[in-house]
C-alpha cells in the first residue's frame, strides 16, 4: 500500500501525522511525506513593490532549511517496523502539487491535516484540502484526530458509497473500531420547513412524515451492511435516521463522538467538483473529525 502524507509544518499537520503514525499498516507499505514550499518571490509577490529589496534567495533557503526539518520529524514519528519511509519537498501550488504527487507515486490514499471547522474552515478547506478532495483520483483521509476508535460510515447503497467499503474492509486499517453503518432518509419536507419557518419540533415531524416512503428502505440497507461488514471481520452495527444527509451525518458524528466519518463520492469526471456535491463536501467542511472520503 501506499500512502502519500502532506504536511506543511502546522500543528494540524502535527495530527495528520500522529494519526497515520498509530493505524496497523499493512507490512511493506510505503509512506510519502510531502511538503509543498512556496518560493521566496511567491512570498512577497504581489501587484506592489516591496518597501525594501527583499533577498528572495535567502527566504528560499529559510523555507527549505524548515520543511527539512519538518519532514525529518514527521519521518520520525512514522518509523515503523514494516513501513519504508520517504521525504519530499517541492514548489508549487499545494492542491495541485499534493494531487500530482499522489498520482506519480500511485498513492492509494492522500492524508491532508485540516485547520479547524466553521467559516474559517470553509475559506482554509477550499483552498487545499477541498482542492485535493475534488481533483484526486483515490480516496482523501482529512485528519482532525490521532485515533480512531469509533467509525460512522454513510451508507445510501449507491456506488459511491460502495467505493468506501474498500477502505473500511480490504486496507485492514479499522479493526478494532466500532462502525455505526448510517443510512439516511433524504427527506423533502415543505420548503418552510426548510426555511426554518417553524419550530425544531415541528420540522423534525415533518421530517420523520415526508421519510415515511423510504424509511424502511433504508433501515434494510443499513442491516445489510452491517451485516456484510461482519462477516469481513469489522464491529458493525445498522443505524437509521431522517433528515438532510450532510446536516444529519454531522450531527450525529457530534452527539456521539465519532472519530472518523467514512463516505463516498462520485468517480472522475470532468463534473466531479459539481458531482462530489453538497453531502460529501459539507459533511467534509463542517465535521469536527476526521472525514475519509473514498471514490
Amino acid at each position: 500500500m501506499r500512502v502519500l502524507v502532506a504536511i506543511d509544518g502546522s500543528e494540524c499537520a502535527g495530527v495528520a501525522v500522529d494519526l497515520v503514525a498509530g493505524l496497523p499498516w499493512p507490512t511493506g507499505t510505503k509512506i510519502q511525506v510531502a511538503e509543498v514550499v512556496p518560493s521566496g518571490a511567491a512570498v512577497f509577490g504581489g501587484p506592489w513593490p516591496p518597501v525594501a529589496p527583499v533577498d528572495t534567495a535567502a527566504i528560499d533557503r529559510s523555507i527549505r532549511e524548515q520543511a527539512t526539518r519538518d519532514l525529518q520529524a514527521a519521518a520520525q514519528a512514522l518509523t515503523g517496523p514494516g513501513r519504508e519511509i520517504d521525504t519530499i519537498a517541492v514548489a508549487g501550488r499545494a492542491g495541485d502539487t499534493i494531487t500530482s504527487l499522489a498520482q506519480q507515486s500511485d498513492a492509494d490514499l492522500i492524508v491532508i491535516g485540516s485547520r479547524g471547522h466553521g467559516a474559517l474552515e470553509t475559506m482554509l478547506l477550499g483552498s487545499v484540502s477541498s482542492e485535493v478532495i475534488d481533483h484526486a483520483h483515490v480516496p482523501v483521509l482529512v485528519a482532525r484526530g490521532r485515533t480512531i476508535e469509533r467509525i460512522a460510515f454513510a451508507w445510501d447503497g449507491s456506488d459511491r458509497a460502495e467505493a468506501a467499503v474498500g477502505p473500511l474492509t480490504v486496507w485492514g486499517l479499522f479493526g478494532d473500531a466500532h462502525v455505526d453503518v448510517l443510512s439516511v432518509a433524504d427527506a423533502e419536507p415543505p420548503w418552510w420547513v426548510r426555511a426554518g419557518m417553524v419550530s425544531e419540533e415541528a420540522a423534525a415531524e415533518a421530517y420523520h412524515e415526508a421519510a415515511a416512503p423510504s424509511r424502511q428502505q433504508h433501515e434494510d440497507m443499513a442491516e445489510q451492511m452491517a451485516e456484510w461488514l461482519r462477516t469481513a471481520g469489522l464491529n458493525a452495527v445498522p443505524l437509521s435516521r431522517e433528515g438532510d444527509p450532510a446536516e444529519t451525518i454531522v450531527a450525529f458524528a457530534e452527539a456521539h463522538e465519532v472519530d472518523l466519518i467514512v463516505l463516498g463520492t462520485h468517480g472522475r469526471t470532468g463534473l466531479r467538483r459539481l458531482l462530489l456535491g453538497s453531502v460529501a463536501r459539507n459533511v467534509t467542511l463542517h465535521a469536527k473529525c476526521s472525514v475519509l472520503v473514498a471514490r
